[in-house]
């Protein structure tokens, strides 16, 4: 819609980081309102929330409406975030560990199946149909969801009601400060957010590949083609990946990360470098994730999960922000992805530290 709508680079930029930055802040209280209220009432009314501001963006068809754009962006952030803290805490309340494993790798693979399907369509959707009839579809699917949302029971999941809220937030902070190994998962974990892509596909759309394919065209066919590699790389590699091997999918990440830079010039040739970005990352989220719940006492959970999200936050943001400032600096997009690459590698040597400091 951006890029129809002949927005600048950095609207682009703060749009991409304004779907993450709001969290930055909000994760801590997030933790606390998870930790303290019922899951369902919160996952019903955050789900409502996210239904409306996708109803408000078919309203958006030109710049002057920018800072409505972004105002949904922010609260549709926020409900989500909270929406999926809930989720997430919930979980490991109910599951076993064997079971958590298996329902994380399962969350990936559905998100993942979704987000093929999404991409598949919505490349030539829009191309046909408009950006605005993409949004009322979506509207209808989450209106759909939400029938299945409501017969979800949550009941025998207790509620420490008593607490006070100020009282909370300090726990999950003297907790975080007692148990290292927690604090080092969640940097583990926030690797992840280096992956942000969404402002890196715009610019290889708007500039790239302008003259290949339409921008909504290419933006289907990257994201189409990662979230395919996304979905295989998960079934395969949920199977062998241990505490061990890790490293690993790391190393490769970052190596993929950089194939696909190396490969950007040529838009069909690039795929090789893109399928391979996608092939590990899936793996990456599901594994370090639950290496977090099990590292964490359930009674912080849902603290100790905002608290990943907010860090988690402030990484995508950076890299949103910093992907638009650098290519307006002159840095081409293969240096930035060349960059972005390296993280992996420096989190490869962070995770072989503290696994042999550990000893987990």
């Amino acid at each position: 819609m951006l890029i129809e709508l002949n927005a600048p680079v950095w609207a682009v930029s703060a749009c991409a980081a304004l779907a993450f930055l709001p969290n930055v802040f909000l994760a801590p209280i997030n933790g606390v309102i998870v930790d303290k209220f019922k899951p369902k009432p919160l996952l019903i009314s955050m789900y409502v929330i996210e239904m409306l501001t996708i109803f408000g963006l078919i309203f958006i068809d030109d710049l002057k409406f920018l800072w409505l754009l972004l105002l949904i962006v922010v609260v549709r952030s926020m409900a989500s975030s909270l929406f999926f803290h809930t989720q997430t805490s919930a979980l490991p309340k109910i599951l076993s560990f064997g079971a958590l494993k298996l329902a994380n790798e399962m969350t990936s693979i559905l998100w993942t199946i979704s987000y093929t399907f999404g991409m598949a369509f919505a490349g030539i959707f829009v191309h046909y149909f408009g950006v605005q009839m993409a949004f009322i579809f979506d509207f209808v699917l989450y209106f759909v969801a939400f029938f299945v949302l409501i017969r979800v029971n949550l009941s025998q999941i207790v509620i420490a009601k008593t607490k006070k809220a100020t009282s909370m937030l300090k726990e999950g902070i003297f907790y975080l400060r007692k148990n290292p190994l927690v604090t080092h998962f969640i940097l583990i974990h926030a690797v992840v957010a280096v992956t942000t892509y969404d402002n890196l596909v715009a610019l290889l759309a708007q500039y790239r590949y302008k003259e290949i394919l339409s921008a909504s065209l290419v933006i289907g066919l990257i994201n189409l083609s990662r979230s395919v590699s996304a979905f295989f790389g998960q079934i395969w590699l949920s199977k062998i990946v241990n505490k061990t091997n890790f490293v690993y999918l790391l190393l490769a990440q970052g190596a993929a990360i950089m194939l696909w830079g190396a490969l950007e010039a040529n838009f069909w040739l690039s795929f090789i470098g893109l399928i391979a970005a996608g092939f590990c990352i899936t793996t990456i989220w599901s594994y370090s994730f639950t290496q977090l719940q099990k590292a964490c006492d359930r009674e912080f959970l849902g603290r100790i999960i905002a608290y990943n999200d907010m860090v988690y936050f402030i990484v995508a943001s950076a890299t949103s922000a910093l992907i638009g400032l650098l290519y307006e600096l002159g840095l081409s997009l293969k240096m930035i992805m060349f960059c972005m690459g390296a993280v992996f590698f420096v989190v490869a040597g962070y995770y072989v530290y503290v696994k042999n400091k550990y000893k987990f």
